[in-house]
This record gives structure tokens, sequence and C-alpha cells, in this order.
């Protein structure tokens, strides 16, 4: 049985930053990518930022320059450092693994105030 554990949501101040991880246990027999999406109250999920084995990035415009996703492949483990937060940004936030199948997390809270 595959597990994705996050951590680090929480509530912060505009401009203040947080670190999320996400660490994946269980059986996976290859993991291509993992990543971070989000889903604010009345939005569609969105992709935040993705992670290949390789350690090709690709960030939401909205994201790019304040984001920086990056990985422990050994320990099939994912960050997501999240500098000059914005209320804009306030969102649960999930990670993903993409291998044979795709695994979701359980989703981690972060609350940005104005």
């Amino acid at each position: 049985q595959v597990q994705l554990t996050e951590s680090g949501g929480g509530l912060v101040q505009a401009g203040g930053s947080l670190r999320l991880s996400c660490a994946a246990s269980g059986s996976i027999f290859r993991i291509n990518a993992m990543g971070w999406y989000r889903q604010a109250p009345g939005k569609q999920r969105e992709l935040v930022a993705r992670i290949t084995s390789g350690g090709s990035t690709n960030y939401a415009d909205s994201v790019k320059g304040r984001f920086t996703i990056s990985r422990v492949n050994a320990r099939k483990t994912v960050y997501l450092q999240m500098d000059s937060l914005k209320p804009e940004d306030t969102a649960v936030y999930y990670c993903n693994v993409e291998s044979r199948y795709d695994y979701w997390g359980q989703g981690t809270q972060v609350t940005v105030s104005s």
C-alpha cells in the first residue's frame, strides 16, 4: 500500500515563508515525477510545481520566482519551499506522485493572511 505523508502547512503572514514536505512510502516501482497541486475554495485543483526523476522542473506562472521544488530520490521525498507568500496562495496543497499509477496525499492547509 502506498502512502504519501505531507507536512509543513500552516498559517503565515503575507511575505512569509513555509516549506512543505511529502514522503512516499510503500511499494512504488518507479517514480517518474513528483509534484504539488493546490485547490482553493470554489476553484479547480491546479498544478503548482512538478519535478521529474531527472530533475526537470516546471512551475505555475503565479509562483515562478517565489516557490522552489526539490526532491531526494533515494528518500522518495519532495519539498516545496514557498517564499514571499501572498494571500492568493491560500489553498489546500496536495502532494502527487506519478508512477505506473498516480498517488495523492491527503492535503495540507496553507493560509496566508494579509
